[in-house]
């Protein structure tokens, strides 16, 4: 038989844990093991617990009273690194969904979603994919679609302002850049210059940060 997945809960309204309760209850695949009001207890109660009761995934809440669920999510994943983890909410803020997309929650629910799309946003967040609301995958599709993407910046990078940028990366400053590209350091300047402009960005911290964000000092293939 299958192996169910174990689901932790934490959430601090009673009314809800109940709701969720019941929407796990009857279904063959998920196993609700346990549920806490607050972050603090839930990580404390993992201290304790056995290496066959660490949960599989984690349900989430965001707005807890003491630490918050994007405060707690660093410590959950660095105490069972293996355990998924889901946010569920009812804030459709995109700071949040932002933030905790990037702490490494691998599904983000609103509390208005159905039992039947929670139960299968776990299912599918433990087949390897992702679980989001719909206007929350609505919210980070526009985003992405209106991100400049990676090739039409590399094609706007000249080579020489991509060797130039690739020395930056390097903690070069500008005249060891010009010593090494054998070109005056009024020639790096303007290509400094001319990088920032098209990065959107003001220093070289930020230029060499969005670089490495963007995946421009990967070798092209």
């Amino acid at each position: 038989m299958k192996k169910r997945i174990k689901v932790m809960l934490v959430e601090d309204h009673a009314g809800y844990r109940e709701v969720i309760t019941r929407a796990l209850e009857n279904e063959e695949q998920i196993e609700l093991i346990s549920q806490f009001g607050t972050a603090e207890i839930a990580l404390r109660s993992l201290q304790d617990m056995s290496t066959r009761n660490v949960p599989d995934l984690i349900l989430l809440d965001l707005n807890l009273p003491g630490l918050s669920g994007l405060e707690a999510l660093p410590f959950f994943r660095q105490s069972i690194p293996d355990t998924e983890i889901v946010i569920l909410t009812q804030s459709d803020k995109e700071a949040d969904i932002l933030n905790a997309i990037s702490l490494g929650a691998k599904g983000y629910l609103l509390k208005s979603s159905t039992a039947t799309h929670i139960r299968d946003g776990i299912k599918t967040v433990m087949n390897g994919g992702a679980s989001l609301d719909p206007r929350v995958a609505n919210f980070i599709l526009n985003m992405m679609s209106n991100r400049p993407k990676k090739s039409s910046l590399k094609k706007n990078l000249s080579e020489r302002e991509m060797e130039v940028l690739s020395l930056l990366g390097e903690g070069q400053v500008k005249k060891e850049i010009a010593s090494e590209l054998g070109i005056s350091v009024t020639t790096v300047a303007d290509h400094v210059r001319k990088i920032y402009e098209k990065l959107e960005v003001q220093n070289a911290p930020a230029a060499i940060n969005r670089a490495h964000r963007l995946g421009l000092f990967r070798s092209s293939d």
